[in-house]
């Protein structure tokens, strides 16, 4: 056979295929559905395609391409940061190493906030909403979107992740401010809603593989990962208006030592939902 034969380029279900095995035997559980999702990344197909001509060859350039990308995924680098981007309340968010990965437990705080806000020809004033620790800028962002009556900053200590939540919010043609800050320290005004994902896994925790790859600012904090939600809550005394809402976000089995801290700072629990505690002014 001539040196110069090219191996038989694989078909798409080839290629899924093989990539599920490979996916599956290092223990990922979403194997089949992450090979589909980098290689219709890389064609910049739909996963439906796919399917509908898994016979069609994959050229020498795409499949160099799908190939580094199925290498990091086995690797455990999560699939958001391998195709940029991650689906958050019907939208998707450009997140990049610098941020936190959207996690779907977080919608709630943008439902718990369309429950409480009155339809916008009920409203005597505009409503000021904060978020704290933004990220990518998912909830902010998604809040505005969702209510556009509200007037929405945007805080972090990490500059790179503000620049990263000010792409999103272009992209997406969200109107708000985004104000570099370690928590409230560089937001003198107070809001209606106070909302925040900050750090609250403790290092200690047995956690998934993926996690490492995410920034260890926006992940891990010290006093079983309550430090920055005690620092916010004592911050927040004095930003919340008295008919705000103050929603967090935590593990579940963190909301007890929570709820008893936030008593102390005359906040009262209106209600716990999955992952979120939401308070208001005693």
């Amino acid at each position: 056979m001539s040196a110069n034969l090219q191996p038989k380029a694989p078909a798409i279900k080839e290629w899924l295929s093989d990539a599920t095995r490979q996916l599956a035997a290092v223990g990922i559980t979403s194997a089949k559905l992450d090979s589909e999702i980098i290689l219709a990344h890389t064609l910049r197909k739909s996963r439906t395609y796919l399917h509908a001509h898994d016979d069609e060859p994959i050229d020498s350039r795409q499949l160099e391409i799908a190939d580094t990308r199925l290498l990091l995924r086995l690797d455990r680098t999560p699939i958001a940061y391998i195709i940029g981007h991650k689906e958050f309340y019907g939208r998707l968010f450009r997140v990049t190493p610098s941020t936190l990965i959207p996690r779907p437990e977080s919608e709630d705080i943008i439902t718990l906030i369309k429950e409480s806000l009155p339809q916008a020809s009920l409203l005597q004033e505009t409503k000021k909403l904060v978020d704290v620790g933004t990220g990518s800028g998912c909830l902010g962002i998604s809040a505005k979107l969702e209510m556009p009556e509200l007037e929405v900053t945007l805080l972090d200590i990490s500059k790179h992740a503000l620049n990263v939540a000010e792409q999103n919010a272009k992209q997406l043609r969200a109107n708000v401010t985004v104000v570099h800050s370690d928590l409230l320290a560089n937001f003198p005004f107070t809001a209606d809603y106070i909302i925040a994902n900050l750090p609250y896994v403790d290092p200690e925790w047995e956690r998934s593989p993926e996690t490492s790859f995410e920034p260890e600012l926006a992940l891990f904090t010290n006093n079983n990962g309550l430090h920055l939600i005690f620092k916010l809550l004592q911050q927040a005394t004095s930003r919340l208006t008295q008919t705000g809402l103050l929603l967090l976000e935590a593990d579940p089995r963190q909301h007890a030592a929570i709820i008893k801290q936030a008593k102390t700072h005359g906040f009262l629990l209106k209600e716990t939902r999955g992952f979120i505690v939401c308070f208001q002014q005693a």
